[in-house]
């Protein structure tokens, strides 16, 4: 049966914020003569604390440069606020619109705000389509033979590129299929100006990620040309003062680039590279495959949102240490590579990813404080701030999670330094008052006699904060209390 001819829809975007690879808005220029734009700000997400300014600045910031391609093709973006069913029925009101097309989102508040426009729209008299777009695949296209959902990464990884192999998703070619459907400027009617962070309380800063469809595809294409980065992925992406990973965390988030267009970019160089090249391919597509893992986790288990994935680590006693929480939000621990990578966060709205396991772990397992106090702070600090994605990540450091290995993993912070950034480069980057300490000491400045420190211009507990916890101890201490944990599940 062929689908129904529109006269006009609207395509309702929401982490999407593209015109090129987009589902919804194939699909909807596909089966329409004319589609507007929609986007909803809802105030009543942006109140609620877990919206910080560098993601609110990244997705305005895409709103505005995906409003002025509308505008230079002679349409514009329908930008509407208030609450979305409501306000998507006034506009295929005014838009005379037959039908709304949308991507799906895997978050809880996502889903349910999707049923509610749904159903609205479709008692206004429209027809409604949903289509998946912010994953490679879906939550139910990669399971195990018995259907069950995976549990643990690895075996999911195997299955994903099995599917893969047999099942490819082309990137959809969304921006020409728009060509001569986009309803002109008139027609789409006026809407108010994309705001700035300031009219919602938030702060802007050009220090964050600029996050746009045009920046995003200029990062894809300097990442994964030769000699661009992906090559040596593997290698250095763990190494945060080489700047050796995609830097596309943020434009995925805001769907300023769609996760066809990139895992298919990896595919297409892989039968051309070997060695340490190949190598580097299939690292980063592997962390591709994370994305589809954790959002699958959320659907699958949305309990995840609010509290960990495994039962028995709910009983973990977490301490309660406002001044050690404030310490480590603000990159004063005393720990240089803990320290240097909260700023790096609390300045740059993004950190890298080694660092937040890193952090992560610290928080968690050094401080015993509870990893969902450090996941509020990330959603609130990270540009690229993304529930399913910042979940998991936090939950794998914590040993909360979907996880293979136990909870004796306890990232020491010093021998982390060390092997991530031998000469001290990042650490001296982001904390200028250790300029003057010699590489032997800068990953654990406590350790300098008397005459180096005078020597280095610093006094550890003056002009750098003494350690808030010794390592060792804090290991035996958090290795007990999950052990205690571990055991009272059992009974």
């Amino acid at each position: 049966m062929l689908p129904r001819r529109y006269e006009r829809s609207i395509a309702w975007l929401r982490r999407d914020l593209r015109t090129s690879d987009n589902r919804a808005l194939f699909e909807a220029a596909r089966d329409s003569d004319g589609v507007a734009l929609a986007f909803v700000l809802d105030p009543a997400l942006l109140p609620d604390g877990r919206l910080g300014s560098p993601l609110v600045q990244a997705f305005f910031t895409a709103l505005r440069a995906l409003r002025s391609e509308l505008r230079a093709r002679g349409s514009d973006l329908a930008l509407l606020e208030g609450d979305p069913a409501a306000e998507l029925v006034r506009f295929a009101r005014r838009a005379k619109a037959e039908a709304l097309f949308y991507n799906v989102d895997y978050e809880p508040a996502a889903i349910s705000r999707g049923e509610r426009v749904a159903a609205a729209l479709r008692a206004e008299g429209l027809d409604v389509y949903a289509g998946l777009d912010h994953v490679y695949f879906g939550v139910d296209e990669v399971r195990q033979h018995d259907g069950a959902p995976y549990k643990v990464f690895t075996p999911y990884k195997r299955r994903w590129l099995d599917r893969r192999a047999v099942a490819p998703r082309l990137p959809f070619p969304s921006s020409e299929a728009l060509e001569g459907r986009l309803l002109p400027l008139a027609d789409v009617g006026a809407s108010r100006a994309v705001p700035t962070p300031e009219e919602y309380g938030f702060t802007s800063s050009a220090a964050y990620p600029v996050v746009t469809q045009r920046r995003a595809y200029e990062l894809l294409e300097r990442f994964t040309r030769p000699g661009g980065g992906i090559d040596r992925y593997r290698e250095r992406r763990d190494e945060p003062a080489l700047g050796g990973t995609s830097k596309l965390s943020p434009q995925l988030r805001a769907g300023t680039i769609g996760i066809r267009t990139c895992v298919e970019r990896a595919f297409a160089l892989l039968p051309s590279s070997d060695g340490d090249a190949r190598a580097g391919i299939e690292a980063w597509l592997g962390e591709l495959i994370w994305r589809d893992f954790y959002q699958m986790v959320l659907r699958v288990w949305p309990h995840v949102a609010s509290g960990p994935f495994a039962d028995a680590t709910d009983r973990i006693a977490w301490r309660r240490n406002d001044a050690e929480f404030a310490a480590w939000c603000s990159g004063l621990t005393g720990y240089p590579i803990v320290d240097a990578a909260m700023r790096q966060l609390n300045v740059y709205g993004w950190m890298h990813n080694r660092l937040r396991m890193i952090v992560a772990s610290f928080l968690s397992k050094d401080l015993l404080i509870d990893w969902r106090l450090g996941e509020r702070y990330f959603e609130r600090q990270l540009a690229d701030a993304d529930l399913a994605q910042n979940n998991g990540g936090w939950q794998w450091s914590a040993s909360t999670g979907t996880d293979a290995v136990a909870y004796f993993r306890i990232f020491n912070p010093v021998a982390q330094s060390r092997r991530i950034d031998r000469e001290g480069v990042f650490v001296r980057r982001m904390l200028p008052e250790l300029r003057g300490v010699p590489a032997k000491y800068v990953h654990a400045p406590w350790e300098m006699p008397p005459l180096v420190e005078r020597a280095s211009g610093i006094v550890i507990g003056r002009d750098y904060p003494a350690r808030i916890v010794e390592h060792d101890l804090a290991r035996v201490r958090a290795l007990r209390v999950f052990s205690q944990a571990k055991a009272s599940a059992r009974g």
